[in-house]
C-alpha cells in the first residue's frame, strides 16, 4: 500500500510539473501586416496616421530601428520567415512559389514541443498543415476579424504561437468603419512618389487600411487581458514588405526592405534598438524564448537577449536579395554601418515590378504620366528608365530616401569594395547564384495579366549549387 501511494504521489507531482511548465511557456502572437512600410505608423514619426495602440504597445516595448526582410516580396518574405532561411536557400525565392515540404519552419518545432499554432489571414507560403499549423482560417476584408474568437476557443491547457497574417494594407482597397476614412487633401505624399491627385488617393485608402490593422492590434491585446494571459504573451507586430506603391514594394531600398518590428512581452521595457536584425532572425528568437534548441537548418541568429539588454548588437552586417516578382529581377543588398549597397545583375532592363509599372494602379499611371511631361524629380524618375545602375551606394543616415548615389564618386572606392567582398562571401557561403534561365515576365510593361495556366518557373537563383540543402549564415558579425 505504502508503495502504491508513493508511486501515485511521484506520478502526481511529475504531472504537476509537466502541468507547471507548460503553464510557464509564454506566448507568442505575431502579427504579420501586407505591404507595410516602417515610416507609415506612428511609432517611427509619422504623425498623420492614426495608430493609437502601436504608439502605446511602442510606449511599452521595444522599437526596432534597424529591422530588414531578406526580400520585399509577399510569398518568399513569409517562406523566409517561417524557416528562418534566405530565400535562395528555401526553395520558395519567387512571388507564388511554395515552401517545399523538405523545409523545416520553427512553426513545426513549436508544435512539436506542445505548442497550439494557429494562422489566421494570409497564408501565401503552403499548405497550412505542412508548415506546422494546427489550425487555419482566412477571411476577408482585413484578415484579422476572428482573432478574438481563436483566443476563446484555443485549448486552454497549451501554450499557444498565433500568426495572424493581415490582409491589410493590400491592393484592393476596402474601406470600413474600423479605421478612419482620410481625405486624400490631407495626405503627406512620401518623397519617391508624385504628388498628384489619384497618388493621394491611393495612399488615402492605404492609410485607413494600415490603421486598421492598429485597430485590431489594440482589440487583441484588450482581449489578451481580460484573458489574464497578457504578462504572459510575446506580441510582435512587423511587416513582410514596404507600402505597395512605386519604388517601394519589391525594392531594396529602404522603402522596401526595412520592416516595423515592435515587440512587448514578459520582462521587456521601453526602447529604442539600434542594432541591425534581419527577418531570418525571428525564427531564432522565438524558439529560444520558448526554451526549445534553434535547428541547424536556420541562418539567423537569436537576438533574445536583446529584449533585456536593448543596447546590445547581434549583427554588423544584414543581407537581401530581389527575385522574379511579375517581371524578372535579380539584385542583391548589403546593408552595414550607414551604407546601404546594392548590385544589379540586369542593369540593361526595366527594374519595376506591378505595383510600379502597371497602369491598372491609379498612383503607377500618373507617375509615368508626369514622367513623359518631365514633372519628376530625378529619384522619382528612377523607376521608369530602362537602364538602371549596375551598382548603387548609400550613406542611410545623410541620405534617407537613397536619391543620391555614391558608387561613382571615388571618394567612395573603398567603401564599395567592402561591400562587394561581403556581398561575395554572403553569395559562396549561402550559395546564391544569378538564374541563366529565369522566370519570364508574365506580363507587358504596362499591362497586368493573370498567370496563365501553362505558367512555370524558370531556374530559381542557388539551384545550380543545392542552396536548399545549405545552412550557412554567411556573414554576421564582423571581426
Amino acid at each position: 500500500m505504502i508503495k502504491y501511494i508513493y508511486y501515485t504521489v511521484t506520478v502526481l507531482a511529475f504531472l504537476a510539473t509537466c502541468t507547471f511548465a507548460n503553464e510557464a511557456k509564454p506566448n507568442f502572437v505575431f502579427i504579420i501586416t501586407d505591404d507595410i512600410g516602417t515610416l507609415d505608423i506612428g511609432p517611427y514619426g509619422n504623425k498623420f496616421v492614426k495608430t493609437p495602440h502601436l504608439d502605446l504597445m511602442a510606449q511599452q516595448g521595444l522599437v526596432f530601428d534597424n529591422a530588414y526582410n531578406t526580400i520585399s516580396s509577399c510569398s518568399p518574405s513569409r517562406c523566409s520567415i517561417i524557416t528562418g532561411r534566405y530565400p535562395h536557400n528555401t526553395g520558395a525565392p519567387e512571388l507564388f512559389s511554395t515552401l517545399p515540404k523538405d523545409q523545416n519552419t520553427f512553426m513545426k518545432v513549436l508544435q512539436d514541443a506542445g505548442y497550439y499554432t494557429l494562422l489566421a489571414g494570409k497564408n501565401h507560403m503552403g499548405d497550412a498543415k505542412d508548415l506546422g499549423f494546427d489550425v487555419f482560417e482566412n477571411v476577408k476584408p482585413a484578415g484579422s476579424e476572428n482573432w478574438e474568437k481563436h483566443l476563446k476557443e484555443r485549448p486552454k491547457d497549451q501554450p499557444f504561437f498565433f500568426w495572424f497574417a493581415t490582409h491589410d494594407a493590400h491592393h484592393a482597397w476596402q474601406i470600413n468603419d474600423k479605421a478612419p476614412v482620410y481625405d486624400p487633401a490631407d495626405v503627406p505624399v512620401p518623397p519617391m512618389l508624385y504628388d498628384g491627385p489619384l497618388t493621394r488617393e491611393e495612399l488615402a485608402n492605404y492609410y485607413h487600411e494600415v490603421s486598421r490593422t492598429d485597430y485590431y492590434t489594440g482589440s487583441f491585446i484588450e482581449a489578451l487581458k481580460t484573458e489574464g494571459i497578457y504578462d504572459n504573451t510575446y506580441i510582435i507586430y512587423c511587416s513582410d514588405n514596404g507600402r505597395p506603391l512605386p519604388r517601394c514594394k519589391s525594392y531594396l531600398y529602404e522603402s522596401g526592405t526595412q520592416t516595423p518590428l515592435i515587440i512587448t512581452g514578459p520582462g521587456i521595457l521601453p526602447a529604442r534598438v539600434e542594432s541591425l536584425v534581419s527577418s531570418i532572425d525571428y525564427s531564432a528568437t522565438f524558439l529560444e524564448l520558448a526554451g526549445l534548441a534553434v535547428p541547424d537548418s536556420i541562418q539567423g541568429v537569436s537576438f533574445s537577449k536583446i529584449l533585456s539588454n536593448p543596447k546590445l548588437k547581434i549583427r554588423d552586417v544584414v543581407f537581401a536579395e530581389r527575385n522574379w516578382h511579375v517581371f524578372a529581377l535579380h539584385e542583391r543588398m548589403v546593408r552595414m554601418g550607414e551604407y546601404l549597397y546594392i548590385w544589379n545583375a540586369w542593369p540593361n532592363q526595366h527594374n519595376v515590378v506591378g505595383e510600379s509599372a502597371c497602369f491598372v494602379f491609379p498612383a503607377v499611371r500618373e507617375l509615368w504620366d508626369a514622367a513623359e511631361t518631365g514633372k519628376l524629380n530625378l529619384g522619382q524618375l528612377q523607376v521608369t528608365l530602362g537602364q538602371q545602375p549596375e551598382e548603387m551606394l548609400f550613406n542611410v543616415k545623410n541620405d534617407p530616401m537613397q536619391f543620391n548615389n555614391l558608387a561613382d564618386k571615388p571618394r567612395y572606392l573603398q567603401t564599395l569594395k567592402k561591400f562587394r567582398s561581403l556581398l561575395s562571401l554572403w553569395k559562396a557561403q549561402t550559395g546564391d547564384s544569378v538564374p541563366q534561365n529565369p522566370t519570364k515576365n508574365r506580363q507587358p510593361l504596362h499591362e497586368r495579366r493573370k498567370l496563365p495556366k501553362d505558367f512555370s518557373f524558370g531556374e530559381f537563383p542557388g539551384v545550380i549549387h543545392n542552396a536548399t540543402t545549405i545552412n550557412h549564415k554567411g556573414p554576421v558579425a564582423l571581426k
